[in-house]
């Protein structure tokens, strides 16, 4: 009787000794990947083990779906809270003893409290009749379950870990992490892989975006510095000097549409950007920037075919100005003299329908995608000559887009093209 007393004894402070060594492998493991969710992280372990675990928060507030409840005094929570570990048995139930190991995460303390599982060591006392051989295997196999789910869980965040250090670094590599998981892992895994391939693109769009701004800045430059040098020579006649000088005026009013083009899509590219909607006439908007524009398609002379219904829209009537006015520019450019552009309005169902179709030289199916995106020019040899630094059409975009409308392009080479702008119905 007495040895036996004193075998449960030891039993008691061995069960209680790893119970705290086990307690603290979970706390350690999570606080090596503090970006995962403590609840979800700790609630894996009890799913995986052969304890029964619940987590206390600085509330005294239980925070997993326990299987069955570990009765745990108040007293005994604050005191863990305060930073002690607590020993005890759960007399009431199953005579184990409970332990509870305290851990703070960012400044909020944290009670994890532990204890053999009822059921599991039940299953096991009616199966072997030794049950001292079994409390020690019982914990032996905690503890191996216990490090198997600790790699289970933190192998794939350390994965992840090391890929967001990777990210910050620039390189969006995301092709090793564990996206067949089918848990929350494996969701965060693939979200996380999305952002890398997503951050890329923008990274890719950056780079060719301050490459094209330097281009189209650096080529007037080079033009206005290479005249001005010309300039210097006294021998040069008074015709070549108005050429020079008219040269210098043409590159700088380049750059100067170039600055103002740029800041015009920055600032239509803030998320807080307004629009100022007026309910007007469309049809007497198009017919103004004609009659605006008239000095650039007289000089081709161009034939201007107008087909216009009375609509009326809800809109930004100063953005729409540059929609119009961006897009017959561009069809006059391209258009060759005595060749015919075609405008037409129509109020359909649910959107109102403007087109603007030219006689010029068209564009190449392959170039059609492209034709909207920033300093895309479809023959920069033939955009060169006409001018222009290719936001144009960007700006286009944009604006249409704030006013949740869809603007689309068709063309073909020697054929001419047509720009299709569809605008949702004012009320």
């Amino acid at each position: 009787m007495a040895s036996t007393t004193m075998f449960e004894g030891r039993k008691n402070n061995f069960i209680e000794e790893t119970l705290v060594k086990d307690g603290k492998t979970i706390i350690e493991a999570y606080q090596s990947n503090p970006a995962a969710e403590l609840g979800t992280f700790v609630q894996g372990f009890s799913g995986l083990s052969i304890y029964s675990i619940q987590l206390f928060n600085k509330e005294s507030m239980p925070m997993l779906e326990a299987k069955e409840l570990i009765p745990v005094e108040q007293t005994t929570i604050k005191q863990v809270l305060d930073g002690s570990i607590a020993r005890g048995f759960d007399t009431e139930s199953h005579g184990f003893p409970v332990v509870g190991v305290p851990f703070s995460v960012r400044g909020d303390p944290y009670a994890l409290f532990l204890t053999l599982d009822k059921q599991t060591v039940a299953q096991e006392q009616e199966n072997m009749p030794w049950i001292h051989a079994v409390y020690i295997l019982v914990l032996v196999i905690g503890s191996f379950l216990i490090l198997i789910a600790a790699r289970y869980v933190v192998h794939p965040i350390v994965q992840l870990t090391e890929a967001t250090k990777r990210v910050a670094k620039g390189t969006f590599d995301s092709a090793n992490l564990p996206m067949k998981r089918r848990d929350e892992i494996g969701q965060l895994s693939v979200s996380f892989h999305e952002m890398a391939t997503e951050l890329a693109k923008l990274d890719h769009m950056r780079q060719d975006f301050v490459s094209s701004v330097s281009h189209e800045i650096q080529s007037p430059l080079t033009s206005i510095s290479g005249f001005t040098k010309a300039l210097k020579h006294k021998k040069l006649s008074e015709e070549s000097r108005l050429r020079y000088l008219t040269i210098i005026e043409e590159e700088s009013e380049r750059l100067s549409r170039l600055g103002q083009n740029l800041l015009q899509l920055s600032y239509l590219q803030q998320e807080d950007h307004p629009l100022k909607v007026t309910t007007y006439r469309l049809d007497e908007q198009l017919r103004r920037v004609v009659i605006t524009i008239e000095p650039l398609w007289t000089a081709k002379e161009i034939k201007m075919d107008i087909e216009l219904e009375a609509i009326t829209v809800l809109a930004d009537q100063d953005q729409l100005d540059q929609v119009w006015i961006n897009l017959l520019n561009n069809a006059i450019k391209f258009t060759a003299p005595n060749g015919t552009i075609r405008i037409q309005s129509m109020d359909k169902t649910q959107h109102n329908i403007v087109s603007i179709t030219d006689s010029g030289i068209g564009i190449p199916e392959e170039e059609l995608v492209n034709v909207f995106k920033p300093f895309h020019k479809v023959d920069k040899a033939r955009s060169h000559s006409v001018g222009g630094n290719g936001l144009g059409l960007s700006i286009v975009k944009k604006i249409i887009d704030m006013h949740s409308g869809e603007i689309h392009v068709s063309s073909s080479l020697d054929s001419g093209t047509t720009f299709t702008v569809s605008l949702p119905r004012g009320n």
